[in-house]
């Protein structure tokens, strides 16, 4: 078996696609109904800590010790190690029933996206409610892709821990609705419509 290599976060800097998605998902959070937010996958914790400067009240756990260590420099006790091949959250979160859970370019990782989507409707309460981005994938976008014969960089299966599925609009919704959520929002997130680099969509439990 394959064992977790730390992505090997060295500073706090944001990630290129904190840019593009950054106003997208700020349009989808509202400090009334949003009150307690869990990151899962945050690495190095800058979207996390951001969202911190901006008032909201979050959390973050992420696989790298390397990521949280740095993350908790500029937010201590806000951030903790999270293996999400388990079904538990960290010691330091446990009891803690959180409204929102947001997942920036994480699910498209993972190979067990049910049981990621699984874990994250256990550690919401009742009314919780979900926000995933992962990269676009859509039949304009993909068609440019193949006639420019762009999947071998696109897709590239060199890249170690790269992307194992390749997400729609249809097949996430797909998956967080046979979850027991309701989509109530997409977000097309970078570049122009139909050729976007990433989407955000967000769902709620039913």
């Amino acid at each position: 078996m394959t064992e977790y290599k730390d992505y090997g976060f060295t500073n706090d800097q944001p990630s290129h696609n904190f840019f593009y998605l950054r106003q997208p998902l700020l349009s989808l959070l509202n400090k009334n109904t949003n009150t307690c937010i869990l990151d899962l996958g945050c690495g190095n914790g800058h979207l996390a800590n951001y969202l911190l400067s901006q008032g909201y009240n979050t959390y973050g756990t992420d696989a790298s010790e390397k990521g949280i260590v740095i993350a908790n420099q500029s937010s201590p006790g806000r951030f903790f190690v999270q293996d999400l091949s388990t079904d538990k959250l960290p010691e330091g979160l446990q009891g803690i029933k959180f409204d929102t859970i947001i997942s920036t370019e994480v699910i498209e990782h993972l190979y067990d996206p049910a049981g990621f989507i699984a874990f994250c409707k256990q550690a919401l309460n009742s009314k919780g409610e979900i926000i995933i981005s992962t990269p676009y994938h859509g039949y304009l976008k993909n068609l440019v892709i193949s006639l420019s014969n762009k999947w071998d960089g696109h897709w590239s299966p060199l890249w170690y821990g790269g992307h194992v599925k390749f997400w729609s609009r249809a097949t996430l919704s797909r998956a967080l609705t046979e979850a027991g959520f309701t989509v109530t929002n997409f977000k097309g997130c970078g570049r122009f419509p139909y050729f976007w680099k990433s989407m955000m969509i967000k769902a709620k439990l039913s």
